[in-house]
């Protein structure tokens, strides 16, 4: 097992995954003003690239340690290469939607795959090296921002040249994977059988039922919803009976993945949402809005890479909490920017605020609920992109109707709700740590 060249080929098929997100960041406006889609039909034709995203982790999550890891990395590379050509010949919202249904299951594919790989390379490491593995998702944010506006901007080339650039890190990937042996996932190796690994979930069918009303919502113009509405509040209460009858009385086990889980929906939303309307949101402020996303992720893509040093002097846990009221500054400083120098000032305290959410949440379920295996990864990571799927039409909607410093003020509610719940985990765990330790003794 070449364990270098492994780890390499899955940072570079992530590579592929980030640069589709910066690409369409910026071919947001040309479906706007060339095919004359509204902001809300390009939030519904990018959400499969999200719910594809969570459907394609889930799948993979399930049948992994089934079909071999072997086989969803190929899945990955196929979804990729399909979902490139489609979007080349993207002209309206169908053929928009149904490029991203191939390339969300080509990223969720690479996520479901990557993710355990990591872990069963880096058995000592997972947390640090999954910060670095996660390093190219900015980094790739960082990679295509800078050639769209190469590309775009410079040059002054079609949307069509930038997005067959993809073709590049793609085919490497492939390359590199080819041949190789790829390890079982930790659980198989660890010998924790699958019923196990579904109860360590808390409440998996309920988890999985309220995903896929998730995308269900995600997925339907006529269910969409607003910042106003207020029935949702009273299904995510329902929701959270469901979880406590069914991790509670029925497995009686600890609903510390079920928070966790709450915690990347928000998370993901708070990170995802927001770059992906970047454009639109920060168009009017002196400054090209790639420049602030090459700057945000930029940062991010620095700060994953040295994430060890900072996990090792705090807890994970410490650094999503402090994470989570920096990324509210940086929404609330960017909702009150107005010139290109306080704008680039705002998105660098978001950026630090966001830049170990997705990385460390999977670190977190990897370390402290080892036995959710990469089914819990792959929840956690699908169930964030579903949760992103939801809010971009709820962005584009309230960007043109309420305007871009509304909407980012609204957004910064997300990581204030993180800072109680990060809080609460926090209890949780160590509550936990506490039991286990008396147990011992």
């Amino acid at each position: 097992m070449n364990q270098k060249r492994l780890f390499i080929a899955s940072c570079l098929a992530l590579l592929v995954t980030a640069i589709t997100f910066a690409i369409r960041a910026k071919i947001e406006g040309v479906f706007s003003t060339d095919y004359g889609l509204t902001k809300e039909q390009v939030g519904y034709a990018f959400g499969p690239a999200f719910w594809g995203f969570a459907i394609a982790m889930f799948l993979g999550g399930f049948i992994i340690d089934i079909v071999k890891t072997r086989t969803i990395v190929w899945l990955a590379f196929g979804m990729h290469l399909i979902g490139i050509i489609l979007l080349l010949f993207a002209r309206d919202m169908i053929s928009l939607f149904i490029a991203n249904v191939f390339i969300g299951f080509g990223n969720g594919s690479v996520e479901a795959a990557c993710n355990p790989l990591v872990a069963t390379l880096f058995p000592d490491n997972k947390t640090k090296m999954l910060n670095r593995f996660h390093v190219w998702f900015p980094g790739g944010i960082v990679i295509g921002g800078v050639l769209a506006w190469l590309v775009m901007d410079v040059i002054g080339l079609r949307w069509e040249i930038l997005v067959s650039l993809l073709f590049i890190p793609l085919a490497i990937y492939g390359y590199l994977f080819l041949g190789q042996k790829i390890p079982e996932t930790e659980r198989v190796t660890s010998g924790v059988s699958y019923k196990e690994m579904m109860r360590n979930i808390g409440a998996p069918y309920t988890i999985i039922a309220t995903v896929l009303l998730m995308i269900l919502v995600a997925s339907v113009p006529s269910l969409s919803l607003s910042f106003e509405d207020t029935w949702p509040y009273l299904l995510v209460g329902a929701i959270f009976i469901l979880v406590l009858i069914e991790g509670r009385l029925i497995n009686k086990i600890s609903l510390l993945f079920p928070l966790v889980l709450f915690c990347m929906l928000l998370t993901a939303s708070t990170e995802l949402g927001t770059t992906q309307w970047i454009n639109a949101l920060l168009m009017t402020n002196g400054i090209n809005p790639m420049i602030i996303l090459v700057v945000v992720t930029g940062i991010m893509a620095v700060g994953r890479y040295f994430a060890g040093t900072l996990i090792h002097r705090l807890n994970p846990i410490g650094i999503l909490l402090g994470s989570s009221v920096i990324a509210t500054i940086g929404l609330l400083l960017l909702s009150i920017s107005s010139g290109a120098a306080m704008t680039l000032a705002s998105a660098a305290v978001f950026a630090i605020g966001v830049c170990y959410f997705w990385p460390t949440m999977i670190g977190v379920a990897s370390e402290y609920i080892p036995k959710s295996g990469a089914l819990g990864m792959s929840i956690l990571g699908g169930a964030g992109f579903v949760a992103t799927s939801m809010v971009l039409p709820i962005m584009g909607k309230s960007i043109e109707t309420d305007g871009p410093q509304i909407t980012l003020r609204n957004m910064s509610v997300l990581p204030m709700v993180l800072v109680v719940a990060f809080i609460v985990l926090y209890v949780v765990v160590n509550r936990k740590k506490t039991v286990v330790e008396k147990s011992v003794v």
